[in-house]
């Protein structure tokens, strides 16, 4: 012991330094910066992401809320309405989640939107409304449920939300998936929600983040969510366009110029796309594909050596 005593005061106290021995805890605390080494133990237990992680296509955080069923459900499906937007259509769809992926139940799509009238202003938010109702009008004919949820037939923008009829079978509930996108005030992506609740779907929501919401006031004005439902604040840019700059209206307006649609005239073709939505949502018919077509290739076809040696 007294050798020992001996041994550690000699040393200043620290017995550390005498037996050759460093820490983290010994080190300096005001060291400014310290390396971290990662080394072959360090990578050898490194697990990368998923890879739509990777790619940033994928919010998994909130994926696994919109899938992962109660357990008191069993095997029940957990559908989401899930929207998506390109620069050229809107993609909707009802889907739920198995182990093997995603079970599409029903899809529908803007550019399908000109059989019903609409031929121009397709990823607009009045063409986002009539994409979300003929997503819903086609569920539920789908599953026998149209004539028992009709919906909100007069559309005034105000809040609606499905309740279950007596008698019949539960309103269809599903919920909305946006992955990535922002949930801004007056998004077109609440645009197809407010179609699917008003064409029958139960999609729990609120009013606060539809165009017309004052979120200072805390007032929400269904007349200014109307406008946006039939067009109108299109309307109201086309005339104002129109009326400043008529080089600038035919190059940003070429389509409708050339369709023939005016500011005027908006309101109407959404009101019959609506109704002609109601009539008929069914998909377009596939077209049958002759039974000896060939696939068309575009890889070169396979030579033989006397050919590869002949070219």
């Amino acid at each position: 012991l007294s050798f020992f005593l001996s041994f550690y005061f000699g040393c200043g106290g620290h017995w550390t330094q005498a037996w050759g021995v460093t820490n983290l805890y010994t080190q300096d605390v005001n060291m400014p910066f310290v390396k971290v080494v990662k080394d072959r133990q360090y990578f050898k237990r490194f697990q990368v992401k998923y890879r739509r992680r990777r790619e940033g296509k994928t919010d998994y955080y909130a994926r696994k809320r919109l899938c992962v069923q109660d357990k008191n459900k069993y095997n029940t499906p957990k559908y989401r309405l899930v929207v998506r937007f390109t620069n050229k259509d809107i993609i909707v769809q009802v889907a739920y989640a198995r182990l093997q992926g995603d079970l599409i139940l029903s899809s529908a799509y803007a550019h399908e939107l000109p059989r019903y009238g609409v031929k121009v202003g397709l990823t607009n938010y009045a063409a986002a409304y009539c994409t979300g109702l003929l997503m819903a009008r086609r569920v539920l004919t789908k599953l026998d449920l149209a004539k028992a949820y009709d919906g909100q037939t007069e559309v005034d923008g105000d809040e609606y939300i499905v309740e279950d009829v007596a008698g019949a079978s539960s309103a269809f509930r599903c919920f909305l998936d946006i992955g990535l996108a922002r949930t801004t005030t007056g998004a077109r992506i609440f645009g197809v929600l407010k179609g699917a609740v008003d064409g029958g779907l139960n999609v729990p929501h609120n009013c606060k983040r539809f165009p017309g919401y004052d979120s200072e006031a805390k007032e929400f004005h269904a007349d200014v969510h109307r406008n946006h439902i039939f067009g109108q604040h299109v309307a109201d840019y086309m005339r104002s366009l129109q009326e400043d700059d008529q080089d600038a209206f035919q190059r940003q307006f070429s389509g409708f110029v050339k369709a023939g649609v005016t500011a005027d005239g908006l309101e109407g073709i959404y009101t019959k796309a609506h109704a002609a939505i109601r009539a008929d949502p069914s998909p377009k018919a596939k077209k049958e594909q002759p039974a000896d077509k060939k696939p068309k290739r575009f890889a070169r076809k396979k030579m033989s050596r006397e050919q590869r040696v002949a070219r």
